[in-house]
């Protein structure tokens, strides 16, 4: 998705939701699929903002390494990627669940070489309502498509869109290619490092934006 667009926008000012894959996700392992999650603080703090979730314990990054290291060492491509993704683990010191993200993003679109702008919903001016602070963003950035995930479906209104010049496209996560992949059956929803750790440089032939 990030590779399909000319700027990515962190919508980060809006409710942080549980359970959610904001702050976690899968991987491969011989005994099967695991969620790995980073820890939040979120006891009385049901209404809090994606950027203003803290961090509940920093310990989480060097424990996901140790996991993923093991479920992976044995990877094709591992170890020509080991070094990028350790130094990335063991030096995030980030107290925020945004800036965790936003490391992660920068790492992964420089190791794929996507060089999408990325900014934050913060840097924009947002007034009130849903489809409203999204179709001042796309105003903001002079923009004549906005691509979306489908789950946007069930709250924007496309009309007023169209209003404003901007087209709405719909992001399909479906009809992707299997590539190598270890511990069958093959499992399409996992981290992008497992594509990354088992295809290597071949990794973008199974990415549908390249």
């Amino acid at each position: 998705m990030i590779h399909s667009v000319d700027e990515l926008v962190l919508y980060d000012d809006v409710q942080f939701t549980r359970a959610d894959w904001r702050n976690r996700n899968r991987i491969k392992t011989r005994d099967g699929l695991k969620w790995l999650t980073v820890p939040v603080e979120v006891k009385g703090k049901f209404l809090q903002k994606i950027r203003d979730t803290r961090i509940s314990d920093k310990r989480w990054s060097r424990k996901h390494w140790q996991t993923i290291r093991h479920s992976y060492s044995k990877a094709p491509c591992f170890k020509e990627y080991q070094d990028v993704f350790e130094e990335l683990y063991l030096g995030l010191d980030e107290e925020f669940l945004s800036g965790v993200n936003f490391r992660f993003l920068k790492v992964i679109n420089r190791v794929l070489g996507i060089k999408t702008r990325i900014s934050w919903s913060s840097d924009y001016e947002l007034p009130e309502g849903k489809n409203e602070r999204l179709i001042s963003i796309c105003r903001e950035a002079g923009a004549a498509r906005y691509l979306s995930g489908p789950a946007a479906r069930a709250y924007m209104d496309e009309s007023l869109f169209r209003q404003e010049g901007i087209e709405v496209e719909w992001m399909d996560y479906s009809g992707y290619p299997e590539y190598r992949q270890m511990f069958p059956p093959f499992e399409h929803g996992v981290t992008i490092l497992d594509l990354i750790f088992n295809e290597g440089p071949n990794a973008k032939n199974f990415m549908k934006s390249f």
